[in-house]
């Protein structure tokens, strides 16, 4: 493959960070910047203003060949088993404190390729990526297996082994925490990867690639070809030399990637997919903090969030107060500039995802929704839309059971515990989910009634990489962060050895 020689280079005057940005638009294989073999471009846009920021290198299967070879290879000669975990943790530790030295920059261009404001990015996603990072760096040299006892002719024990090269599928709207959520157990485990982000919004996973080269990863453990679902992502999920395959986006394109996977040689997956999730605000409820979660919950990131508390369900004591303090609050959030300190609230991704949004809106107006606040799109530039807040809605309708990917929640009133519970596990999804209450009986028992991955109880969406993030129903399988990561990238291998010589 030939080198490549591209780079984006911006200059940023921003309250948060005043310098340049550089990052090559290339293809990252075996710690070389190269161009795809058969060429080609996509046009990266910044969906504040619709203008293009830059053009990225697009590859297509071949590419995919290649560095799944080029993984292969590594895991085989200079990772996996030859690797000790200590030492892949101290990896893991420098990248953390490369991403750490660059911070400032790492932000300024995810806001530039995403939309999300820099303030939403350094108080909610950013302390997660280091986090994760160092989380897993802490993990590297404890991926342990088990002796069992037998019999006394027999000595058997366990060995958890990295599983070998992984593709790593990640989707537009967080793509730094993404990508970082995904390599860190992967590399703690000893792992080598293939990632794919989204051939829109590739630039800080490109960025990282330099990180990861200069903290020390041998050429070939981390590999990044950006393209499209069709092709790469489609490449990836049915090659036979990638042993599992970690994918977040859509329940449509998880199916697909979960029966190429069945369909090529049965390799192990993990999909984290979509979500309709139920916010529960009982009467008892602190409304001051009910207020703030919610907000965050559903207008954080401009509603692109797989875990949005969309579907926000009041007791009815304190209805009516909440949904005029609600609607004043979505009224009052401030669109714009998504650089400056006091935005809280970007644009859509894009054109596309803009349109999708407005068309969700206007259905739940012709099935007759009320619009309490919003709907529109905010300015003449750009992909904003207003904060939307829907009542008078009924269980069947769209904007209730489909998920959105936008700000648009609906409110809805409930009378008792047993109906909060019914109606919020009326739904195909189980991602997340969240309780207000100050009746700590209740909130137990309604933890345990949810049919949800993760229950969040008088916050939302406050995560920790300690603890695993799961789905249930069709919100997907596997698991992202805490000790269950671990399973996801290792086999557990049973040794039976004949001490007694015993035939």
């Amino acid at each position: 493959m030939a080198p490549a020689q591209a780079i984006f280079s911006h200059d940023f005057d921003t309250p948060f960070y005043k310098g340049t940005a550089r990052v090559h638009t290339g293809l990252f294989i075996n710690n070389e910047w190269v161009q795809p073999v058969q060429g080609g471009t996509i046009d990266i846009v910044n969906p504040a203003n619709a203008k293009i920021l830059t053009q990225v290198s697009i590859g297509t299967s071949e590419d995919v060949d290649i560095a799944v070879a080029a993984a292969q290879a590594a895991f085989k000669s200079a990772w996996g088993l030859n690797v000790p975990g200590a030492q892949r943790g101290d990896l893991l530790n420098k990248l953390a404190e490369l991403v750490e030295q660059n911070l400032d920059e790492l932000t300024a261009l995810e806001c530039a390729n995403t939309g999300i404001p820099l303030a939403f990015l350094r108080t909610v996603l950013i302390p997660r990526i280091v986090g994760d990072l160092r989380y897993f760096a802490g993990w590297a040299g404890k991926v342990a297996g088990k002796t069992i006892e037998t019999n006394p002719a027999k000595f058997a024990y366990t060995l958890r082994q990295p599983i070998g090269v992984v593709a790593q599928i990640i989707p537009w709207n967080a793509p730094l925490a993404f990508m970082t959520l995904k390599i860190a157990p992967a590399l703690a485990c000893g792992c080598s990867i293939v990632l794919k982000p989204s051939e829109i919004t590739p630039l800080t996973a490109l960025r990282m690639c330099d990180l990861i080269k200069s903290a020390g990863f041998p050429p070939g453990v981390v590999n990044i070809v950006v393209g499209y679902g069709t092709t790469v992502g489609r490449a990836l999920s049915s090659h036979l030399d990638v042993r599992k395959v970690s994918f977040i986006g859509s329940v449509a394109v998880g199916k697909e990637v979960a029966r190429s996977a069945a369909d090529s040689n049965l390799k192990k997956v993990s999909l984290e997919l979509g979500g309709k999730s139920p916010n529960v605000i009982f009467d008892d409820a602190d409304l001051d903090q009910a207020l703030k979660w919610t907000e965050l919950g559903i207008f954080g990131n401009s509603g692109q969030t797989c875990s949005a508390g969309s579907r926000i369900f009041v007791q009815e004591g304190i209805y009516d107060k909440f949904v005029e303090a609600f609607v004043a609050a979505a009224k009052a959030r401030k669109l714009g500039n998504p650089h400056l300190p006091e935005t809280a609230q970007g644009p859509q991704i894009s054109k596309i995802q803009f349109d999708r949004v407005l068309g969700y809106i206007d259905i739940g107006k012709q099935e007759g929704a009320t619009i309490l606040t919003g709907g529109r799109q905010h300015g003449k530039e750009g992909f904003f839309i207003e904060p939307t807040v829907f009542t008078n809605t009924r269980p069947d309708m769209r904007i209730v059971r489909e998920e959105i990917f936008g700000p648009v929640g609906v409110v809805v009133k409930f009378r008792t515990e047993e109906e909060a519970i019914k109606l919020a596990n009326d739904t195909s999804f189980g991602l997340a989910s969240a309780i207000f209450t100050l009746n700590v009986n209740r909130a137990i028992r309604v933890s345990n009634a949810i049919e949800a991955g993760t229950v969040f109880v008088n916050c939302y969406n406050w995560v920790e990489p300690s603890l695993p993030w799961t789905g249930y129903k069709q919100s997907g399988w596997g698991h992202d962060s805490g000790e269950d990561a671990l399973s996801s990238y290792t086999e557990v291998k049973s040794v039976h050895m004949n001490i007694g010589l015993q035939m």
